[in-house]
């Protein structure tokens, strides 16, 4: 996607946006690895956000890729499924290189076409 703008001292310049579907893709594939590492434990929503004391709705919709966690809200989560944000952060940072690799990323980077008439 491309869109030109005119900036205050009148200069045209294109931005090139992420896709929203790279953009994000992080939240998304935490909460794809929070989930797996849930299921693999046989355990529900319910018992992991009790025991991390996050509500079953943000849980969810962090597992879904819709809200991303706080630092802190991701290790309390990581805590109550007994592994760690470092090991979750290593396994997520694997999946994005072998998503880079095949994959093609916009910059996100103006460039100045000229001066607006």
């Amino acid at each position: 996607n491309r869109c030109v703008k005119v900036s205050d001292q009148g200069f045209r310049f294109t931005l090139t946006y992420l896709p929203q579907e790279v953009v994000m893709m992080l939240r998304a594939v935490i909460g794809d690895e929070l989930r797996r590492i849930r299921l693999n434990q046989g355990r529900t929503l319910r018992d992991v956000s009790k025991t991390a004391v996050v509500s079953l709705g943000y849980l969810s919709e962090i597992e879904r890729g819709v809200k991303e966690p706080s630092s802190e809200m991701l290790a309390a989560i990581c805590a109550a499924l007994d592994t760690s944000v470092a090991n979750l952060i290593t396994v997520v940072a694997a999946q994005l290189r072998a998503a880079d690799q095949s994959a093609q990323v916009i910059a996100l980077r103006p460039r100045v076409v000229g001066k607006a008439a």
